[in-house]
Order: structure tokens, then C-alpha cells, then sequence
């Protein structure tokens, strides 16, 4: 015990001459030279025995008991489960946040209500929404999510709706370019783009233009949303430009929708807004296109 009892005493010394000595003296400069030079030897060590921790934690896992693996793996499997759950619930309170600002927004009377299934076919685009005529829905309703106007009502059942889309090549709505306010029909193509037809030579339109609806025919409400133009042509001698639009928001990448049930004639077109339109396709416009319109918007 003699050399313990002695190695303690040097210890409480040399403790308080530590102490005493502040932040500079001689015992703080051989604690620096050890540290220096001990340094590198801990980090080799640590180092080299870095597998071996591994293989420790890997013998320690496999020799665990089957009870406890079990356990964790249901724990995980529960925190998987629950983080998948929070993301949706996030996920779902931003497309309703989107589409209560689009209703407030445009002052709009409308119903909510649920994508559940899309086209059965390559030739329609048309999506099935989960509310009918008992929540008060009709044909000729129209249909937006918070990007903007996406089609029109179609087909109406007791507890379910069809929903044609922009993009189907039957689908024509009064429309006019925003800037300009030049006026003309955003109608579907077979390859599911959109053209906006119906826009004379001596229009101004030009790519990046945003197209809103016109209010024109009182089903949708006017301003909303339609697409951007992404290129402007005109054939020799042509009458009108072809005009090529990139819808505003697609319809498959949404779970909610409004259903617009009523416009007031605050968000119908103006009397003005008719009188530019009918000046500006008298006489012109095929009789089916204007058919098309009135029936579509």
C-alpha cells in the first residue's frame, strides 16, 4: 500500500499546484506536451479499434434476444406508419389551404368534393368526382382546383359526378388572353394540349400570356385561371393565329376539387365584354364553335 499511499500524495500535490498556478505555469506546459504527443497514439487507437466496436455491435445484435429484435422492429414499423400519416395530413391541409384561397379569392359559391377515379380510356379526359345531385350538383357545374379552372360537369348521378376536362378534345371554353383581353375558345386537342382559337390576326398575344376565362355564357365565374401561352403561329393569309396554351394545373395531380354552383353577375361577363366578343367573331366564327361555347360556357 506504501507506493499507492505515496502515488496519491504526489497526485493531491501536483492537483494543487495546478490549481494554484492559473492558466500558465509550469505543470499546464507538461500537460500541453503530453497532449500534444498522446494525441496522434489516441487517434490510431481509435482508429484500429473501430472495427472491432463494430463487430462488437454486430455479435451484440445477432445474440440479442428475439424478444427485443421484435419489439423494435414493431417500433419502427409504428414510427414509419405514424411519419407516413403526418406527411399526408400536411400534404392535405396545403391542397385545402390552396383551394380555400382560390374560393376567397374569386368570392366563390361552391362545394368541395373528391377525385375517386379517372378516364377508362386513351380517347377522354375525364375524371369522377364523389358528389351527385344530393349535395346539389348538375350538369354544366364548373370545376376548379386552387390552380385555376380544370373542366365542367358533365355527367351527374345520385352520389357521383363526371368531370370533363380542359384537355379533352370535346371540352370548349369562352375564354380571353389577359393582358390583351382578346377574346376566343379554349378548346382541347386529341394529343390533350389546348388551343385557343378564335384569336384574329389583329389580336395582341404573345408566348407567356396568361388565358382566364371570360365569364362569357355565366357558368364559369370570370377571371379564373385557365393556362399560360406557350406559342403563337399564323399561317400565310390566315385569319386567326394558332395559339397554343399550357394549362394552368392538371386535374390527375389533385385529390380535391369546388364545384362552382352559382355566378353572381358580379363574376359574369360585362355588357361590354359581350360586345367586344360578338365584334370581334361576327360573322366569322363557325357555327359550331359558338354552339360549343354556349354549351360548354
Amino acid at each position: 500500500m506504501r507506493p499507492f499511499i505515496i502515488c496519491c500524495m504526489i497526485s493531491l500535490l501536483l492537483l494543487t499546484f495546478y490549481i494554484r498556478e492559473g492558466e500558465t505555469g509550469p505543470i499546464h506546459g507538461v500537460r500541453s506536451v503530453v497532449t500534444t504527443i498522446t494525441t496522434p497514439v489516441r487517434m490510431v487507437g481509435s482508429i484500429v479499434a473501430s472495427p472491432f466496436h463494430a463487430v462488437g455491435n454486430v455479435i451484440s445484435n445477432v445474440t440479442a434476444p428475439q424478444e427485443t429484435l421484435s419489439e423494435l422492429r414493431q417500433r419502427n414499423e409504428q414510427l414509419t406508419a405514424e411519419v407516413a400519416k403526418l406527411t399526408e395530413a400536411e400534404k392535405t391541409a396545403e391542397r385545402l389551404e390552396g383551394l380555400l384561397g382560390l374560393r376567397s379569392t374569386y368570392s366563390l359559391e361552391s362545394t368541395a368534393a373528391r377525385i375517386v377515379g379517372g378516364s377508362s380510356d386513351a380517347w377522354s379526359h375525364t375524371v369522377t368526382i364523389d358528389k351527385g345531385t344530393v349535395d346539389g350538383l348538375e350538369v354544366g357545374m364548373a370545376v376548379c382546383n386552387s390552380g385555376g379552372a380544370i373542366g365542367q360537369i358533365v355527367e351527374v348521378s345520385a352520389t357521383s359526378s363526371t368531370v370533363r376536362l380542359l384537355t379533352d378534345e370535346t371540352s370548349g371554353i369562352s375564354a380571353m388572353v389577359q393582358r390583351s383581353r382578346a377574346q376566343g375558345i379554349l378548346q382541347g386537342q386529341p394529343d390533350g394540349s389546348l388551343q385557343l382559337n378564335y384569336i384574329t390576326a389583329d389580336s395582341d398575344v404573345s408566348v407567356g400570356d396568361i388565358v382566364i376565362t371570360s365569364g362569357l355564357g355565366g357558368v364559369f365565374p370570370k377571371g379564373l385561371p385557365l393556362g399560360t401561352v406557350t406559342s403563337v403561329n399564323r399561317a400565310s393569309n390566315a385569319t386567326y393565329y394558332t395559339v397554343t396554351v399550357r394549362a394552368q394545373s392538371l386535374a390527375e395531380n389533385n385529390e380535391e376539387v369546388l364545384v362552382i354552383t352559382s355566378v353572381s353577375a358580379e363574376q359574369a361577363a360585362s355588357s361590354e365584354d359581350v360586345a367586344s366578343a360578338n365584334a370581334q367573331s361576327a360573322g366569322v366564327a363557325p357555327a359550331s364553335a359558338a354552339d360549343s361555347a354556349g354549351k360548354n360556357d
